[in-house]
């Protein structure tokens, strides 16, 4: 089982990475989405142009207890047809099966409808292999596809289907730790 302890300090460098990249950001987002057995929420800001750092944490009673951590870099562009970033994102499953972290590399991609300039459809993905792991982490991945609609320029709502898993080499195997719907919202700022 997790402790207090543990879940505090990754919380603790997850938050002064982000007041970090924060301090030297042009512009961010703050995401949340729930779901029938997960939370996740993600913050954002930007580098430089075209260079977003940011962290997250999702939390699953999916099957069991799993939090998800992780801090990534990506390169970004949005513009009037799609919005896309790719990049880098370090994951750290804290989990019942087992817990470990790595190095992993994905992203995100969304295009907006013609006809409908305020919807967007899309998905992301991101993949750990196990040459980058430690602990009993042996690989791992996020994916989701999302349908959003843009409320203000600076409110998004979302519907999607979102699944992450991870394999330890603890003999515990293979575990989807989470898997279903989720509805969201992103802020812009």
């Amino acid at each position: 089982m997790k402790t207090l302890t543990r879940q505090f300090a990754l919380a603790t460098f997850a938050g002064a990475l982000l007041a970090a990249s924060g301090a030297h950001a042009a512009s961010g987002s703050l995401d949340l989405n729930l779901g029938p057995d997960a939370v996740q929420f993600e913050a954002n800001g930007e580098l430089a142009h075209g260079i977003n750092l940011g962290g997250g944490v999702l939390h699953s009673d999916y099957r069991d207890d799993a939090t998800i951590y992780h801090a990534q870099l990506l390169g970004v562009q949005r513009n009037r047809d799609r919005d896309i970033g790719v990049g880098a994102r370090w994951t750290h499953y804290d989990t019942d099966h087992g817990n470990g972290g790595g190095l992993g590399l994905g992203g995100y991609g969304y295009v907006f409808l013609p006809q409908m300039p305020d919807v967007s459809v899309g998905g992301y993905g991101f993949y750990t292999p196990s040459v980058v792991t430690s602990s009993d982490l042996d690989d791992g991945y996020e994916l989701g596809v999302r349908a959003r609609y843009s409320f203000t320029p600076n409110v998004d709502g979302y519907v999607g289907l979102r699944q992450a898993a991870a394999d330890f080499d603890n003999g515990r195997g293979n575990r989807t730790l989470d898997r279903g719907a989720q509805v969201g919202v992103r802020l812009s700022f």
